[in-house]
């Protein structure tokens, strides 16, 4: 068996953005130009789209219905961050679908674990409207998938995008079959995630880091407060919302985190949920960084 496999599709190349718009088709081209270089070439997972059913486990009908309608019809949306055009349902859909298929396949003892690295994003997307880049909860869908199709229990969710996912949280707060554990930088957007926000029995964490944070505060939390939580809580599977915007060179964050942080991150959550990992790519707008950040972050998941 394989160790790891790697989740992506061209689809996500046709969800374009307005020039300048921090959230690219580029995003997707650097991981894939970056794992060439480092000669990186894992199995792929067979990506099929996520069906309805599986977005209205986390998100209502109309805002399934409204999120179809603006890219077919090209009509703008409410929120000015989150553009659509009419490949971005497919793109979404196949985003969503990747970290379903990431899923099922560690599930099925094809691989032990699986990075998703798909967009657009999802975790500050809602259960009723899109925002921060995001149309569906592409982790939360995944979680929901687990729990109604495989059997699975408890989820734990490891959130370290450098922005609070709002959406995840929401999803997940009055529920304590998964635990959902948050590092990001505060004050920042979207201005949510605070610790005393614990969720049904404990199953909520936000840890706020202050701008100029270094890794070894990052690493020190998930050692000292996450892991210790996850223990707790015995997982049967752990999800990560797998931002790299916390790299120092990002531009939409004031972190101080450096390409080997993502892989020492990475390697002190192996043992959990018995090493059953799906990482679903979220954040990350420096090019070079995030390309060289995800091949970090794989190379620790291939262990």
């Amino acid at each position: 068996m394989s160790t790891a496999a790697f989740a992506f599709s061209t689809l996500g190349l046709q969800h374009t953005t307005p020039p300048g718009h921090p959230e690219r088709p580029e995003r997707i081209d650097a991981i894939a130009d970056a794992f060439h270089s480092a000669d990186l070439d894992p199995p792929r997972i067979n990506n099929k789209p996520a069906t309805r059913a599986d977005l209205l486990r986390v998100h209502t009908a109309d805002h399934v219905n409204t999120i179809e309608k603006t890219c077919a019809e090209g009509l703008p949306y409410p929120d000015p961050d989150t553009s659509m055009v009419k490949a971005s349902w497919d793109a979404a859909l196949i985003g969503a679908g990747g970290a379903i298929e990431s899923c099922k396949a560690v599930l099925n003892g094809e691989y032990q674990r699986a990075f998703s690295a798909m967009r657009p994003p999802g975790h500050h997307a809602e259960s009723d409207r899109a925002m921060g880049f995001c149309l569906f909860n592409n982790v939360a869908i995944a979680a929901r998938w687990m729990q109604a199709e495989a059997g699975i229990k408890k989820v734990a969710i490891l959130d370290w995008d450098v922005h609070h996912g709002n959406g995840t949280q929401h999803t997940f707060y009055d529920d304590d079959s998964v635990y959902y554990a948050s590092l990001h930088q505060h004050p920042h957007y979207p201005g949510t995630g605070f610790p005393n926000e614990r969720g049904l029995n404990n199953t909520n964490l936000n840890i706020q880091m202050a701008a100029s944070t270094e890794a070894n505060e990052w690493l020190d939390a998930i050692t000292n407060k996450i892991l210790p939580e996850f223990e707790r809580f015995d997982p049967d599977f752990l999800l990560i919302s797998c931002g790299f915007d916390a790299h120092r060179l990002d531009p939409l964050s004031a972190q101080l985190l450096e390409t080997e942080t993502y892989a020492e991150m990475t390697r002190l959550v192996l043992p959990c949920a018995n090493g059953r990992i799906v990482s679903i790519l979220e954040g990350g707008y420096h090019l070079a960084a995030l390309g060289e950040s995800s091949v970090a972050h794989f190379r620790a998941l291939s262990k």
